[in-house]
């Protein structure tokens, strides 16, 4: 069984910055995508950055410039770190990876999600 355990959410003055941990555990043959979704109350989930095993980062429009993605391929983690942090921002940040557990083949998984909120 794998398991996504996010870390580092918390409660920050606009302009701050926060850094979110997501480390996968388990029976876990090779970790292909790792991403870092949000979800605001009252909309609908959305990518925020991802990268891929081979090193290839995208963001979202509206973190460019200030998110940085990063992942520990030897500790099977994924870094989110978040500067300039506006209340905009404020929103549950959960990890998803996706992960083989056997030679062939992978399925998504989620972490439980770490809330982040820009507040004055």
């Amino acid at each position: 069984q794998v398991q996504l355990v996010e870390s580092g959410g918390g409660l920050v003055q606009p302009g701050g910055s926060l850094r979110l941990s997501c480390a996968a555990s388990g029976s876990i043959f090779r970790i292909y995508d790792m991403d870092w979704y949000r979800q605001a109350p009252g909309k609908q989930r959305e990518l925020v950055a991802s990268t891929t095993s081979d090193g290839s980062i995208n963001y979202a429009d509206s973190v460019k410039g200030r998110f940085t993605i990063s992942r520990d391929n030897a500790k099977n983690t994924v870094y989110l770190q978040m500067s300039s942090l506006e209340p905009e921002d404020t929103a549950r940040y959960f990890c998803r990876a996706v992960i083989g557990i056997y030679q062939h083949g992978a399925s998504i998984y989620w972490g439980q999600g770490a809330q982040v909120t820009v507040s004055s």
